[in-house]
């Protein structure tokens, strides 16, 4: 059985105005600077009181605090926003469980959410309020080494570069964010030469390149804000695919090519639930009504850098005037639901993840049974070509059960089920060695690199009592060489372990923390995104 098509994305700014971040079974915390994610904690899914507007939105909306502050003070109406991946919110509105929470959803895009038959009769009243092309940001140097002009580059000159091993970049999961989506509906299309919308033929002729073009994606995340954190600190990736209004607030001078041949745009429409009550119905028209004003498209596009959707309104003055041609979403569910299993399971390189499990005596009863169960879940998100490590350990490592599998594409099962059966075999006893079994999953993954998303998880549920200090390990981490420093760590905040200690340790090693407080098997499937 192959991994879900469907998406299964949870993807952290915290805003403490009137904009309040709830949140589902999971926790994410966001610990990059100027990131945008959701903080998730806790789900408050109680009538809203009048004036109150309860949204599910893209992630990327944090950076639209400021002016919904102002829309409250113009309005009445208080925001109350939920973060999540896009394609993730499209599959609580199909389950139903969105409007027994929400109001409206505010996503980058609906094109997504409009192939699904089960969705056409829990949404209504779309109203566009800005737009931002997906584009490549690209680092001056490498322009001019490529002696590209960045009005002229196409699709096909970006997959040459690629090929060529002269360019590479940075990519979110098309499985759960819709800028990495358009990125490959957008790089599909140039590629087929696709005249309309996609359809499997143009897929199926433009895979060798795409197979390629892949081969340069050399980080990926499920968050477009980490993304464009995390490609800050790397100087060895010459290119960052993401949003325009990302990419231009993004530190460093990156130049910005959208390609001359398409892009796909994301127009964020603020669309009402079917099922929402009548002053919620009233309180989405007072708010999508101000922010389709001469004033508010103007905050808006100096803000965010997105561009205005109202005549009349100049973009700001960082946008470029000249917008290219847009291109067609795919026609049909099936189209693009077989171009995500072909990214997941064939185009993209595959991952690496060591997954450290704390089995200290501290984890037993219902502890353990939890971690078990989230493994046992998420074996089915295993994709083809995938490696995984379970290395459990308790006062140090238990190296008697460190098993490492292989998804064979041939026969996906064999690693599944290898998988289920060892993490039901899993024991608890023991103090916690948390920075001596980092450290062995680092020596594990050896210095020589491979061509594969190599990461760490770590999952404990107490601070570290044995072994390497957290000193030690900050040591024993900078001496590795540069390649493996490149692999970060992405702690699940779980039980009562330590925040500090995990936040210092996703930090380090260029990671991002997750949070369990509701459900282990969601942060364990969040993080899916990042490998």
């Amino acid at each position: 059985m192959r991994p879900r098509t469907l998406p299964r994305l949870l993807t952290g700014l915290a805003l403490t105005l009137l904009l309040t971040a709830t949140a589902g079974s999971c926790g994410t915390i966001d610990n990059s600077a100027g990131g945008t994610g959701e903080q998730r904690d806790r789900t408050d899914s109680g009538p809203a009181a009048p004036g109150t507007l309860r949204i599910l939105a893209s992630s990327e909306l944090a950076d639209m605090a400021p002016v919904l502050e102002e829309a409250r003070e113009a309005t009445g109406v208080t925001v109350r926003a939920t973060y999540a991946g896009t394609l993730d919110a499209v599959e609580r509105i199909a389950s139903g469980r969105a409007e027994k929470e929400y109001d409206a959803v505010w996503l980058s895009s609906n094109d997504y959410l409009r192939l699904r038959p089960d969705t056409a009769g829990r949404i209504t009243n779309e109203t566009p309020v800005m737009t931002s092309p997906v584009a490549l940001g690209v680092r001056p140097e490498a322009v001019a080494r490529l002696g590209w002009d960045p009005k002229k580059v196409t699709w096909s000159q970006l997959h040459q570069a690629v090929a060529a091993g002269r360019l590479t970049y940075g990519m979110t999961d098309p499985k759960r964010s819709n800028s990495g989506f358009s990125a490959l509906v957008s790089v599909a299309s140039g590629l087929s030469g696709a005249q309309s919308a996609l359809q499997d033929r143009d897929v199926a002729k433009a895979t060798p390149k795409l197979r390629e073009f892949f081969t340069g994606q050399k980080l990926t995340s499920g968050s477009s804000g980490w993304l464009a954190t995390a490609y800050g600190r790397r100087t060895d990736i010459d290119a960052l695919v993401n949003y325009e209004s990302v990419l231009l607030s993004t530190p460093g001078a990156l130049t910005v090519i959208r390609p001359s041949d398409g892009v796909v745009t994301a127009d964020y429409p603020l669309t009402l639930l079917t099922a929402s009550s009548a002053d919620a119905k009233e309180s989405a028209r007072r708010l999508t009504t101000y922010l389709r004003t001469p004033q508010a498209q103007r905050r808006i596009t100096e803000t965010t850098l997105r561009r205005p959707v109202v005549a009349g309104v100049d973009p700001s003055p960082r946008l470029d005037r000249d917008l290219r041609r847009e291109l067609p979403f795919p026609g049909s569910r099936s189209v693009a639901d077989g171009l995500l299993d072909a990214y997941d399971n064939t185009l993209r390189r595959p991952s690496r993840t060591v997954y450290v499990l704390d089995t200290s005596g501290s984890m037993g009863g219902e502890r353990l049974t939890r971690l078990k169960e989230a493994i046992t879940e998420l074996t089915e998100d295993f994709r083809d070509r995938e490696e995984v490590t379970l290395m459990p350990f308790g006062t140090t490592v238990k190296s008697g059960e460190v098993r490492t599998y292989t998804v064979d594409p041939k026969d996906p099962a064999r690693a599944r089920d290898a998988i289920r059966a060892d993490a039901a075999r899993l024991t608890a006893s023991g103090g916690t060695a948390i920075y001596t079994s980092l450290t062995e999953a680092y020596r594990s993954l050896g210095a020589a690199p491979r061509d594969t998303f190599t990461s760490v998880v770590l999952m404990t549920d107490g601070e570290n009592t044995d072994g390497m200090d957290g000193a030690g390990f900050d040591a024993f981490f900078r001496a590795l060489p540069a390649e493996q420093r490149h692999t970060p760590v992405f702690p699940i905040l779980f039980g009562d372990s330590d925040r500090v200690e995990l936040e210092h340790i996703a930090d380090l090693t260029g990671g991002r923390l997750f949070g369990a407080e509701g459900s282990l098997k969601g942060a364990f499937e969040e993080i899916r995104g990042y490998q």
